[in-house]
């Protein structure tokens, strides 16, 4: 289990009922290169090697290029990784569990480095806009795909 570092200059969280089991919820989120075909802010997703601890995917999100490398793979319980862009270290950590028969989704994510440092409050805002609209499109797309 890894967790976020909560005394980061931006941290966020979120969680979200989700009406599909959590089977299909992981199944959404740890296909990490269909990423862009149900999140419009990913631009493309490359995992290099297995869907496994200590695996790198490089991605494009908004104006970033992020490395990042997969730090839990718990199928289909905890999907977690570290990584970096120009300026920013972040943790980000997926959690999921049965409940009603559906499942809770839980996200959050930790900021680090000089960007986050030096713009705090806006670091804090986009992080938290961009965990609340994850959960919301990984709700969507795996409420389709259990026909919902």
């Amino acid at each position: 289990m890894v967790e976020i570092n909560r005394s980061a200059p931006a941290t966020a969280s979120g969680e979200l009922d989700i009406a599909a089991s959590a089977e299909v919820v992981w199944d959404v989120i740890s296909d990490i290169e269909a990423w862009p075909s149900w999140n419009q802010d990913v631009r493309t997703a490359r995992l290099e090697g297995p869907l496994a601890v200590g695996s790198v995917f490089r991605w494009r999100a908004g104006g970033a290029s992020l490395t990042s490398t997969l730090r839990v793979v718990d199928p289909p319980r905890e999907l977690s990784w570290s990584g970096r862009t120009t300026g920013i270290r972040a943790i980000h950590v997926f959690r999921f569990e049965p409940n009603d028969g559906g499942t809770l989704a839980r996200s959050e994510e930790s900021w680090e480095g000089l960007v986050p440092t030096l713009l705090r409050g806006y670091s804090r805002r986009i992080l938290d806009r961009g965990i609340r609209g994850v959960l919301r499109l990984v709700k969507e797309e795996a409420e389709r795909r259990a026909g919902a």
